[in-house]
C-alpha cells in the first residue's frame, strides 16, 4: 500500500501531495503511524537545498510521535500498539569504533530519516527500530515531538561537555532551541542567562527557566557580562558577534554551537588563548543520550512549546518557521 504524504518537488518548492511504495518491511523495522511531526529549522535547510544533499521529490520530517502498526521479524524491543518517537537519525552501522562507544551520532555511516528517505510529512513511514523510542506516557505527542531533534541537540550539549549541577549557563537566541535549552539548563541546575535580540521574550524566557534576561542588542549590556558563564548554547542560526560572547565566558569556558550558522564563523586567536577557552559543536545525541532526555524531560516537566496545525497546512507551518514567526515549534498533526 503506498503512503500519502506532502514533498517539496524542486529546491525551495510548495510542498504537494505525492505518494510512494514502501521498501519492504526489514527484519529490524517498524512502521509507524504519524500522529504528530515537528518542523524543524533542518526541514526548511532541506527543502531549500541549503546543505546541498536534499533529493527532490522531498519529503521532510525527523521529529516524528506516532503508534507502532507492524514490526519485522527481528524486533523485540517495540511492539504494536505502543507510541513512539523518532529523531533524524535513522540508521548506523553499529559496528565502528564511535557505535562501540556510544557514540553512534557520529557514525560515518549515519542515515537521517529524511536524507535519501522519505521523512514524516506523512501518514506513516518505516524505519530501523533502533530508532525508533518509546514515549513516556508524560509527554503529550505534540509537546514531544519537538525534543527528538531540538530538544536531544540541546540535552546533549550539556550532557557531552561536563556542565554540572551550579554551572552559569547562557543561551543564545531564544526560538525553537533556544526556549528548550533554557528548560533543561535550568533543570539540570545551572544558573541559566538568556540573550535575546526580542525584547519581547523577556517575560517568556523567564517563564522557561532563565534567571536573568539579556538584550543581545544592547552592547553595555553584553559588555557587563565578562568572565561571568562557564558554559554558552549558541541556538541561533544568525552570525554574531562571537568575540563578544568569547569575551563573556569565564577562563575555560565552552561556547557551544547547536544552532546551524550557514556562514564561516570568525573566531578571533586570541579570544580563545586567552583564558584557555573554547568552541565546539553538539550534533543531535545518541541513542543512549535521546532515552536519557526523554526520561529526563518527562521527570522534570520540560516541553516544547507548540503551535499545532493540520498536515493538511503545512505550507502556512512551513511558511512560519521560515520567517522566525513560530512560537516556539510549529508542529503538524494527522
Amino acid at each position: 500500500m503506498q503512503i500519502k504524504c506532502l514533498a517539496a518537488m524542486k529546491e525551495k518548492g510548495p510542498l504537494e501531495d505525492f505518494q510512494y511504495d514502501p521498501q519492504p518491511l526489514g527484519p529490524y523495522d517498524v512502521e509507524v503511524a504519524i500522529s504528530h511531526c515537528g518542523i524543524c529549522h533542518s526541514d526548511i535547510n532541506m527543502i531549500d537545498n541549503d546543505w546541498g544533499m536534499s533529493a527532490f521529490p522531498q519529503v521532510p520530517g525527523h521529529e516524528i510521535v506516532g503508534t507502532v502498526t507492524a514490526t519485522g521479524m527481528s524486533v523485540v524491543n517495540l511492539e504494536e500498539g505502543q507510541r513512539v518517537g523518532i529523531g533524524w537519525q535513522c540508521g548506523a552501522c553499529l559496528e565502528c569504533e564511535q557505535c562501540a562507544t556510544g557514540n553512534d551520532n557520529l557514525c560515518g555511516e549515519s542515515r537521517a530519516t529524511c536524507v535519501g528517505n522519505h521523512g514524516g510529512f506523512a501518514e506513516r513511514i518505516r524505519v530501523d527500530s533502533r530508532y525508533v523510542f518509546p514515549l513516556p506516557e508524560k509527554l503529550a505527542g505534540e509537546n514531544a515531538a519537538p525534543l527528538l531533534c531540538g530538544g536531544t541537540t540541546v540535552f546533549s550539549s550539556l550532557r557531552n561537555f561536563g556542565v554540572t549541577p551550579g554551572m552559569k549557563v547562557g543561551v543564545v537566541g531564544i526560538g525553537g532551541l533556544g526556549h528548550l535549552a533554557l528548560q533543561f539548563s535550568r533543570a539540570w541546575g545551572c544558573e541559566v542567562t538568556a540573550f535575546s535580540s526580542t525584547g519581547a521574550k523577556e517575560k517568556e524566557a523567564h517563564k522557561f527557566g532563565a534567571h536573568k534576561f539579556v538584550s543581545s542588542e544592547e552592547k553595555e549590556s553584553l559588555d557587563s557580562m565578562a568572565g561571568s558563564l562557564d558554559f554558552i548554547i549558541s541556538a541561533s542560526p544568525a552570525t554574531l558577534d562571537w568575540a563578544t560572547y568569547l569575551n563573556i565566558l569565564k577562563p575555560k569556558g565552552i561556547l557551544c554551537v547547536v544552532g546551524g550558522v550557514l556562514e564561516p564563523m570568525a573566531i578571533p586567536a586570541f579570544g580563545l588563548i586567552m583564558g584557555q577557552k573554547s568552541v565546539c559543536g553538539s550534533l543531535i545525541g545518541s541513542r543512549a543520550a535521546i532515552r536519557e532526555m526523554l526520561d529526563f524531560a518527562a521527570r522534570h516537566g520540560i516541553e516544547a512549546k507548540t503551535e499545532v496545525t493540520s498536515m493538511k497546512k503545512a505550507n502556512e507551518a512551513v511558511d512560519r518557521v521560515r520567517k522566525g514567526a513560530a512560537r516556539y515549534r510549529m508542529v503538524l498533526k494527522n
